[in-house]
């Protein structure tokens, strides 16, 4: 593995088709767009099948650095990773973060102290609209998992501390493409594939880094809840029918001036978690009298969904009964401004849908921070 420098950036954005921030750091030449390997963004749709800000976010992106990098905005995405996660309820804030990696020469690299963040990109093959939530959505998850790994120069699962997935989720037409040729979906619900598609990826990636067995199959997607990953961060969308893999540790190829760490929230109010995540790469909770380390802080990735025992801590919620408002709006909500508190910034990255992604009504948290 050569030895890289991982750079990363988070830019505000306007709406899902602004990539001006992008476009202007570019021109400064403060990011390279060959360098560019992902992009993860937050935008205000719904974060539901319908949410179209996702799509448009990568088709402004792609439209925006199709010139710079001499390929039709089409191929883009054959370059660069891009995941958006739809939903800025609460005092969530739209933004992308980039992530640059460049190859530097070994023998007058500063050599840093320990491992440094590094990232790695898989994809799967195109799926089967029956393969969702199924065991061949698992296994190949498992595949790409070990594959962006090898990218992101990382041997041992212990130093991976993010894994953030995009994986299908079944329109109707794909769902009656699957009928005419007499194969049966997980499920004929739109929104409840998005479930399916998220666990399956989750526990792929629990598979995959030694966290469960690696004989989990499909009979145990939204089954079993004591079988989660404490890494993985899966979104489901539309604009795709593979699974998009971005591996993100801690190596020893690295140079990058940043550290990626980890924590597991246990519900959706695990103040502890957040704090442990944040001691972990150097930092301590947002202090209005001292900004100054939080500086330091690039961002922040955590999932979030509503307890599915109905209550948290032993008092009930109301989240699974509003036919108002979705609980995975209500969650991104409650979790955003639980963290965005703690971090002294609502600019984070809070997906919602934890399906076997930590235990059930929590989730990975994951915090980068320049060293």
């Amino acid at each position: 593995m050569p030895t890289v420098s991982v750079d990363v950036i988070r830019i505000a954005t306007k709406g899902p088709g602004d990539a001006t921030g992008l476009l202007q750091l570019i021109e400064a030449g403060r990011i390279v767009p060959s360098a560019i390997v992902a992009v993860l963004g937050k935008t205000e749709g719904n974060g539901g099948v319908n949410d179209f800000t996702r799509e448009y976010a990568v088709s402004a992106l792609c439209n925006a650095l199709s010139p710079h990098l001499g390929v039709a905005p089409a191929l883009v995405e054959e370059r660069i990773a891009f995941v958006m996660s739809g939903g800025t309820e609460g005092v969530l804030s739209p933004h992308i973060t980039v992530f640059t990696r460049s190859i530097v020469d070994a023998d007058v690299a500063d050599k840093p102290n320990g491992k440094r963040l590094s990232i790695g990109i898989a994809h799967t093959r195109d799926f089967l609209p029956e393969e969702l939530g199924r065991n061949a959505q698992i296994e190949e998850t498992v595949k790409a998992v070990h594959a962006a790994m090898r990218d992101a120069g990382i041997a041992d699962p212990r130093d991976v501390h993010f894994v953030q997935i995009k994986c299908p989720l079944l329109a109707s037409d794909r769902i009656e493409a699957a009928h005419a040729r007499g194969r049966q979906t997980v499920t004929t619900s739109a929104y409840g594939s998005m479930a399916y598609s998220r666990g399956a990826s989750a526990l792929g990636v629990a598979v995959a880094l030694e966290e469960i067995d690696g004989n989990t199959r499909e009979d145990r997607v939204l089954e079993d809840w004591d079988l989660f990953s404490s890494v993985a961060s899966t979104s489901a969308g539309i604009e795709l029918m593979h699974n998009v893999v971005i591996v993100m540790g801690n190596s020893l190829s690295s140079v990058s001036p940043f550290v990626i760490g980890h924590s597991v929230m246990r519900d959706a109010i695990d103040v502890a978690a957040v704090r442990d995540v944040l001691e972990s790469v150097g930092l301590a909770p947002a202090d209005r009298h001292d900004a100054a380390p939080q500086e330091r802080l690039v961002n922040i990735f955590a999932k979030a969904e509503a307890s599915p025992s109905g209550s948290v801590r032993g008092f009930r919620h109301t989240m699974l009964d509003d036919t108002d408002i979705s609980s995975t709006r209500h969650a991104r909500a409650a979790v955003g401004g639980l963290i965005g508190g703690m971090a002294g910034s609502g600019a984070i990255y809070v997906s919602g849908g934890a399906e076997h992604q930590g235990p059930p009504g929590g989730g990975p948290i994951a915090a980068i921070a320049r060293v």
